[in-house]
C-alpha cells in the first residue's frame, strides 16, 4: 500500500499580515498531482489542517477542493485534527465528504480503525486527535500530560490491533522526544518536562504518521514528521517542504521517499549594515522573496522598512540587531539616574538604556560636551 503523509497545513494563517492561500492552494494542487503521479492509495494529513478554531469561509472552501482532488485522483483520506484546530468544526465537514474522505476528530473513538484493504490484506489507520488533557479528564482521569494522554490512546490502539491483526498505521498531533523544533513557531504544547512524548509510546504500528513539527523528521525508519507544505516563519527558510512516500509491505515493513513541494516564494533572512543590504549586488536573487533584514548598524536606522522595500518588494520583517554592543553593568535605568552626578552622566545614563548598554562614544562625548558647556553659558547670560 502507498501512504502519503503530510501535516500542518495551516489553512487560513498568515505570513506576517499577508495572505498565503493563493499560495498553497497551488501547493496543495501540486501535492494532489504526486497522489495521481505516484498511484497513492491513502493520504494521511496529520493535524493543523486549519489554523486557528473559526477559520473563514474561503478556508473551508480550500479544505474542501483539496480533499475532493485527492478523491478524484484515486486516493482515500485520513484526516486528524491538531492543537490549532477546532475538533468541531473540522469534523464538521465530515458528513458533508463524500465516501473515502474521514475526518478523525473524536478522542472517544481513538481505539476504533478506518480500515482499508488492498491486494495484502487490510491496513488498519488509527487517528488519534490532538489531546488535550484537562478536556480528558472525564474520560482518561489519570492522564494530565501529553505523554500520558498518548500513552493511553496508543494503549487503545494496541488494544484494538491485537484483536485485528493486520497491518497498522497511527496518527497523532505532539511533540516526541528528540524533535528539532523550529524556534517561537510550534506554540500551544509545549517542549520540554511532561509535554514530550517518549519515543516508545509509538511502539507497536507499522508505521507513525506525526504532525505538528514544522521540518520533516526522521526519529525511528518508521516514525516521522512531514512538516508544512509551506514556510510559515523565517525560522523555517532553510527547511524543505514536501511530504513522505510510504510504501507498506505485505509484512508491514516500510520503505519511505520524500517527495518535494514547490515554494512559492523563497524564505530569507539577510543580515549586515542596512546600506551594505540595500546596495549589495549579490542580493539581487532575493529581490522576490520574502526577506527579513536583521541589520547590524551601532544606532536605529531612519525608516528602514520602507528604504529595504524599495529594493525587496517582499520585506516583511526589520530587525535591528547592533554587532557591537556595550556591556551591562546590572543596573536600572533609574538607578542609573539617580547616581548621576552631572548632565552628562544624565544624557549617558539614557544612551546606555536604549541603545543596548552602548554608551556615547568619543565623537559624540565631544558633541555632548560643547552643547552642554552652551547651555550653560546660555543659561549664565540669562
Amino acid at each position: 500500500m502507498r501512504i502519503l503523509h503530510t501535516s500542518d497545513w495551516h489553512i487560513g494563517r498568515t505570513f506576517h499580515g499577508h495572505s498565503t492561500l493563493d499560495a498553497l492552494r497551488g501547493v496543495l494542487g501540486t501535492l494532489v498531482d504526486q497522489v495521481r503521479e505516484h498511484e497513492v492509495d491513502v493520504v494521511v494529513v496529520a493535524g493543523d489542517v486549519f489554523d486557528s478554531a473559526a477559520p473563514a469561509a474561503g478556508c473551508y472552501a480550500l479544505l474542501s477542493d483539496v480533499l475532493l482532488g485527492i478523491a478524484d485522483a484515486g486516493a482515500r483520506v485520513i484526516v486528524t485534527s491538531g492543537n490549532h484546530d477546532s475538533a468541531a468544526r473540522l469534523g464538521f465537514q465530515a458528513g458533508l465528504l463524500r465516501d473515502g474522505i474521514h475526518v478523525l476528530t473524536d478522542p472517544a473513538a481513538v481505539g476504533t480503525p478506518v480500515t482499508i484493504s488492498d491486494a495484502d490484506g487490510p491496513v488498519h489507520f488509527y487517528g488519534i486527535p490532538y489531546l488535550e488533557p484537562a478536556l480528558l479528564r472525564h474520560l482518561w482521569p489519570e492522564a494530565r500530560s501529553q505523554a500520558a494522554v498518548l500513552g493511553r490512546a496508543m494503549d487503545l490502539v494496541r488494544a484494538d490491533l491485537a484483536e485485528r491483526g493486520g497491518r497498522a498505521v497511527a496518527v497523532a498531533h505532539c511533540f516526541a522526544a528528540g524533535v528539532e523544533p523550529t524556534p517561537h513557531l510550534e506554540r500551544d504544547i509545549q517542549q520540554g518536562g511532561l509535554d514530550v512524548v517518549p519515543l516508545s509510546t509509538f511502539a507497536g504500528v507499522d508505521y507513525m504518521a506525526l504532525g505538528h513539527i514544522h521540518g520533516r523528521q526522521q526519529l525511528a525508519p518508521s516514525v516521522r514528521y512531514a512538516g508544512a507544505p509551506l514556510h510559515y516563519s523565517f525560522g523555517e527558510g532553510d527547511k524543505p517542504r514536501g511530504s513522505w512516500l510510504v510504501q507498506l509491505a505485505p509484512d508491514g515493513s516500510v520503505d519511505t521517499t520524500w517527495l518535494d513541494l514547490p515554494v512559492p516564494r523563497r524564505v530569507v533572512t539577510l543580515r549586515g549594515p542596512l546600506a551594505e543590504v540595500l546596495a549589495d549586488a549579490a542580493l539581487v536573487e532575493h529581490e522576490q522573496s520574502w526577506v527579513c533584514v536583521e541589520y547590524t548598524d551601532p544606532l536605529p536606522e531612519r525608516d528602514p522598512m520602507r528604504r529595504l522595500q524599495e529594493r525587496f518588494a517582499f520585506c516583511a520583517k526589520v530587525v535591528h540587531a547592533p554587532a557591537i554592543t556595550g556591556e551591562r553593568d546590572g543596573r536600572t535605568y533609574v538607578e542609573r539616574v539617580r547616581a548621576a552626578r552631572s548632565d552628562a552622566e544624565l544624557v549617558e545614563a539614557f544612551l546606555v538604556h536604549v541603545r543596548d548598554g552602548a554608551g556615547a562614544d568619543e565623537r559624540e562625548r565631544d558633541l555632548l560636551a560643547d552643547v552642554l558647556d552652551e547651555r550653560v553659558r546660555v543659561e549664565a547670560l540669562a
